[in-house]
Order: structure tokens, then sequence, then C-alpha cells
């Protein structure tokens, strides 16, 4: 453990002139502890998310849910419809079971090892909720952190086998004091200087420290595997229009999208397995095209208007789908069949 580094001390130096200025944060330096919840609720939000995204997000669940106790109380179809367009729906999910967790210990726990026993925290949402609320000495490591300390030690193996590698070179300039504002500064230097690609080196306060940039080539860093290309699967999406309202059903509470309302249909495959909810006559209106991590999907989307409604369900009113909480891809579905059948009105 190292109380303090030459790395360290240009970093945080250059936190102090250059840190962000976002709704979760304290300011670099702060007497003032930042207050867990909105530290944890930040940090689960930003998993594989971008900050420009979740901000919106961040400021709606603290205006509706200022504490953690009061997210707690929250009734669970009211939080995934609030998080829906986020994506990776499982964290909405531990998100409750999390804050649960928390208001019956009465507040979070201000150690890495009590953080790590929470729903829904890793490795790095423990140490970065450590570091920055409660000032303790983690090793915060996210990708922005990789690519910078790739960089700095310029490790030529390849992600994902070199992350143990640069876990304990991050160790070795990672600081006892201003433990939250050297993690923030790191994830800040990778996120506006120290970018994938044209990093800014001119701007960078570790440049006399970095072997990359000694060698010429920051981007080579950090090394990255072949993609492989990503298999791709069908599904149907059905949207079944009666009395100026929409059929909508609840997914499984395990699986993709898990506990959010979408339009009916069957598994994802292919083919597909989707048996419509009603004979109909039904019309092929679009296909919506969707990533997820591990697979690509091809969702056609069918429609049909039925004067009466034969099946009972979730039939929301077709004006104010977008108060449905739709996840994006059944939202962009739902635009293809609302605007088929306001064609087929005119």
């Amino acid at each position: 453990m190292l109380v303090d580094t030459p790395v360290s001390r240009l970093l945080v130096d250059w936190y102090d002139v250059h840190a962000r200025t976002l709704p979760w944060r304290t300011p670099p330096g702060a007497k003032v502890r930042p207050d867990p919840y909105r530290v944890w609720l930040s940090e689960i939000m930003l998993q594989q998310t971008t900050v420009a995204a979740v901000g919106p997000y961040f400021a709606k669940f603290k205006g509706r849910w200022p504490t953690v106790e009061a997210l707690a109380a929250a009734d669970e179809a009211e939080l995934m419809a609030a998080w829906a367009g986020l994506g990776y729906y499982a964290r909405a999910r531990n998100l409750i079971a999390c804050a649960r967790e928390v208001a019956r210990l009465g507040g979070f726990p201000a150690t890495e090892d009590g953080l790590r026993a929470l729903p829904g925290i890793g490795a790095y949402t423990a140490a970065a909720i450590a570091a920055i609320a409660f000032g303790e000495r983690a090793v915060v490591v996210d990708a922005n952190v990789e690519r910078v300390v790739s960089r700095l030690f310029a490790i030529s193996e390849p992600l994902p086998g070199s992350r143990p590698r640069i876990r304990a070179l991050a160790d070795t300039i990672t600081p006892d004091a201003r433990a939250g504002d050297f993690a923030q500064a790191m994830m800040d230097l990778g996120s506006a200087v120290c970018t994938p690609r044209n990093p800014r080196c001119d701007a960078c306060p570790l440049t006399s420290a970095c072997t990359a940039y000694a060698q010429g080539n920051p981007e080579a860093y950090p090394v990255k595997p072949a993609k492989k290309a990503k298999p791709r699967r069908r599904g149907i999406a059905y949207w079944l229009e009666s009395e100026g309202a929409v059929l909508l059903v609840r997914r499984p509470d395990k699986g993709m999208l898990g506990g959010m309302r979408a339009l009916p249909g069957g598994e994802w495959g292919d083919p597909p397995e989707a048996a419509p909810p009603v004979p109909a006559t039904w019309r092929h209106v679009g296909t919506v095209e969707h990533v997820f991590t591990h697979f690509a999907l091809s969702l056609d989307v069918m429609a049909a208007d039925i004067p009466a409604r034969p099946v009972e369900g979730e039939w929301w009113p077709v004006a104010a789908i977008e108060e449905a909480g739709l996840p994006t891809l059944y939202a962009r579905a739902a635009a293809l069949g609302r605007a088929s059948s306001e064609m087929l009105a005119l």
C-alpha cells in the first residue's frame, strides 16, 4: 500500500481544476462526504450507460424517491416503468432489492466488503462507493481506468486476460488520501482526455509517466481480442388494438427485459416461437433491429385491429402509450404498430 505516488499527486492536482460537475458528485476536496445513496444510485445507472443518458434518469429518481428508504418502499412496477430506456433491466430489479436491504440494515455499509454483500453490487461498484462515499482506500477499475492503466504501463496482454494485471498495477498508484477524488479523477481522465480514439495527450497530466506515450502509440492500448460476430435471433411482437387501447403483457421476471411491459410475442429464436394472441387479420408493419450484449435481434411487428376485446390483459390507451414504460425495443415496435393503425384510419 502506498500513501502517495507521483501519479496520484499529478492526477489529483489535475482533478482539482478539471473535475466534471455532475449532479451526484461533491466538488473535489470537499469537507462533506457525498451522500452514499446518490453515489450508489448513480453508479448502478452508469453501468454500461453514458453520463449524458443517466443525467435525466438520476434527476427523475431523486425527485420521486429522494432517499434510499423511499426507494425501498417504491412500487416495483412503477420503478421499472421509470427505468424504461436505461436498458439492462436486471439492474432495476436489483436496485429495489438492494434499497430494501439497506433500509433493513439502517444504512449503507461503509466498507468495500459490506457493500459487496448487497444485491446487485459487484466488485467495481463496491469499490467505487467505498472510495467516493466513505473515503476508504479501494482500487476502482472501470473501462476508463482500464484504458488509462493499460497505457500508463503499456500492457501488451489483450483484454480480458489482462484485467488481473491491470487491477494489480492500479493498486500500486492508488493513494490512501482522497481515495474518492483519485477514483473519479481516473474516470474523468479516461472520459475526457485518455479517450479510446485520438487521446488528448497534450492535455494529460500523466504524459511524463506514460509508457504508451513514450512509445508514441497510446491508441494501441488496451489490446483487445478480435471481435466475434454476434449471433442473430428473430422475434415477433403483436400490436393488437381495440377500442382505442393496445394489449400489453408483462415479460417473465427472469430473462431479457424481465418484469417489463411489452407487446405480446413468444420466444426469440430462429425461427421465433410466437403464436398471435387472437385470430385476426394480421399485417406486417415493419421490423425493429436491436443489439443486446450477446446477440442481435430482428423483431417483426405484426398489427391487427379488432372491434372487441376477446382476451383478458392490460389494455393500455394508445394515446398514452409513451407512459407505459416500455423498454426501447418495444417502444420502437409500438411506434410502428401505432403508425400503421393511424394510416389505416385516414
